[in-house]
């Protein structure tokens, strides 16, 4: 085989660099997420030293929710005030439990912080498809609708840009 560097062919796709946020150990909590109220400086509840970090690396697409958690996560737990989120077990991880303080608003606020593309997985382990369309129907409708209405009561007016919407894990 030869190498030739300098006859290129081709251009490699800028999304195989995408990253992928998990809630593992202290991917999420405390990683990127510390709260509001949190002495860690932060915008919003995500730490600023690690957005810094992020728009270093030029990340071109962010994965969230992903692995096991994707399978058990359903949307409307992590929307709305996070005092009213209910906290779930993760089965997955021998019953971690699960705030749901970094949610869907959380989550499309770091990719836009970052100026990521946002991935956001579909859970095909305990959802359903209709929950599915449902939870892209409140991020990404400009009508006059109840998931639309819900997502500007929740505090975002206009619709997010999703760029990947994969099925499962």
């Amino acid at each position: 085989m030869v190498v030739r560097a300098d006859q290129p062919q081709g251009t490699i796709n800028r999304n195989i660099y995408g990253q992928f946020a998990e809630h593992l150990g202290r991917g999420i909590y405390d990683g990127i997420w510390v709260g509001e109220n949190s002495p860690i400086p932060n915008t919003r509840g995500i730490r600023n030293d690690v957005v810094a970090a992020l728009k270093k690396l030029s990340i071109p697409v962010l994965r969230w929710p992903g692995g096991c958690f994707a399978d058990e996560y359903h949307w409307r737990d992590g929307i709305g005030p996070r005092d009213k989120r209910p906290q779930r077990i993760n089965a997955s991880w021998g019953g971690v439990a699960e705030t749901n303080a970094f949610g869907t608003h959380e989550f499309m606020d770091l990719c836009e912080m970052i100026g990521a593309d946002a991935y956001v997985g579909g859970n095909v382990g305990s959802g359903t498809p209709q929950e599915m369309m449902e939870w892209i129907e409140y991020m990404t409708s400009d009508s006059n609708s109840t998931l639309a209405n819900l997502r500007r009561q929740n505090g975002r007016a206009k619709p997010w840009n999703l760029s990947y919407f994969p099925v499962g894990n």
